[in-house]
């Protein structure tokens, strides 16, 4: 498989599609946010949907939650070169507003085939939206429980490709507003290296 032509085609796809986000998309002049990071990452980073930078400069994470997010890769001694970042719904709701489940539904089939093309050791869920579909995806619906519980517990499973773990994080944005929280993110993003081991 080559990874960067089926990127390709993802992003192609997305770019043409319908739905209320994507006209909104076109009708504002921004760009839909596919993803960016190393195609044979060990380490995939999902959050919701993408935020007003995002959709400025097509970057996923690039505003103040991805300065964030660059520092606790940095923290466990990884660039965000060497993972893969990206979001479930690859337009921004209008206001920043959360994802719709059925916008969820429309954008979900471009991330199980980013998830299938890069195949992950890990998968770390960024914010309780992505936690939820992440989860279900990997049929760990009975171990689904509020992120103030969930986060930082590492849920080991085989996938078609091999071992996986899933470890859902709190959002980098809950940093900003909350500043306990990103002490609790430093210590959640010690458990992606152990799920490397």
């Amino acid at each position: 498989m080559d990874k960067r032509e089926e990127m390709k085609k993802i992003r192609d796809e997305v770019v043409a599609l319908g739905g209320a986000l994507a006209q909104e998309r076109r009708a504002n002049g921004t760009l839909p946010v596919l993803g960016e990071g190393n195609h044979d990452a060990e380490i995939m980073f999902i959050g919701e949907a993408p935020g007003k930078n995002e959709a400025a400069t097509g970057r996923p994470f690039c505003g103040a939650a991805g300065k964030i997010l660059t520092e606790l890769v940095e923290s466990i001694g990884l660039t965000r070169d060497e993972v893969y970042v990206t979001n479930i719904v690859k337009d921004r709701p209008p206001e920043n507003r959360d994802p719709l489940p059925d916008e969820i539904m429309l954008y979900a089939p471009f991330l199980d085939r980013q998830i299938h093309i890069i195949q992950p050791k890990v998968i770390a869920t960024l914010g309780r939206f992505s936690m939820d579909y992440v989860m279900r995806l990997f049929g760990l619906e009975s171990d689904l429980e509020p992120i103030s519980r969930g986060h930082g517990k590492a849920y080991k499973l085989t996938a078609p490709w091999g071992s996986l773990h899933i470890v859902p994080l709190y959002h980098p944005a809950a940093a900003i507003y909350t500043r306990s929280l990103r002490d609790t993110l430093d210590e959640d993003f010690k458990v992606l290296l152990t799920c490397l081991i």
